[in-house]
């Protein structure tokens, strides 16, 4: 499959981009600050700028992932963003959109502990208010998309044991980027998946 990742350089694209390789897909790596993968196409630039995205997007894709993080400074980065790769896409022209979006988005705090739910609304209530903008969006944008909305992301090597949810239960929040990269290449090459939003985390 060729998947193109929007956010190439960060914790959870870089690891998308070497594992979906270790599996044989077609990975083009597009990030601002550039990347060096061996056995991928990567492009520097940014993933709002329609020739960018165009660029990345050749002759067609199986699926992109929007995984870019936000910038400081600007609340709305990842719908902006967002936005902008929507608006360079041809119809047709990706089979698949997932989003790498975050648990608490759109009203997926239902998934999180009583408890901690005013926590993170106050701490992170921009990121997910930002998160919950790309979302619509993609939701509204008349490809088929997947969400994906991990919990807190942990460093290390993949444990195999991440567990996805799809309505409220027993769930730690704290997942590893590389079992998040992991489930998100298992939802780009399973089709049942798409439209479909998941939460992501350790069985409780």
């Amino acid at each position: 499959m060729r998947i193109i990742v929007m956010g190439a350089s960060g914790g959870t694209g870089a690891l998308l981009v070497e594992q979906g390789l270790a599996r044989g897909h077609e990975l083009v790596a597009v990030s601002r600050r550039g990347t060096a993968f061996g056995g991928a196409e990567n492009i520097t630039g940014d993933a709002g700028d329609a020739s960018v995205v165009r660029r990345a997007v050749g002759e067609g894709a199986d699926a992109v992932v929007l995984a870019f993080g936000g910038t400081k400074g600007s609340p709305t980065a990842r719908t902006d963003a967002t936005r902008g790769v929507l608006a360079a896409l041809e119809p047709g022209s990706v089979g698949r959109i997932v989003v790498h979006s975050s648990i608490g988005a759109d009203g997926s705090e239902v998934f999180l502990p009583a408890l901690s739910r005013p926590v993170i609304k106050l701490l992170l209530g921009k990121a997910l208010a930002d998160h919950t903008g790309q979302e619509k969006l993609v939701q509204a944008s008349g490809f088929d998309w997947t969400l994906v909305r991990p919990g807190g992301l942990t460093d290390g090597p993949a444990t195999g044991r991440a567990l996805a949810l799809e309505t409220p239960g027993p769930l730690q929040s704290r997942v590893a980027r590389a079992d998040v990269a992991s489930f998100i290449l298992d939802c780009i090459e399973d089709p049942a998946t798409a439209g479909r939003s998941f939460a992501l985390g350790m069985p409780a």
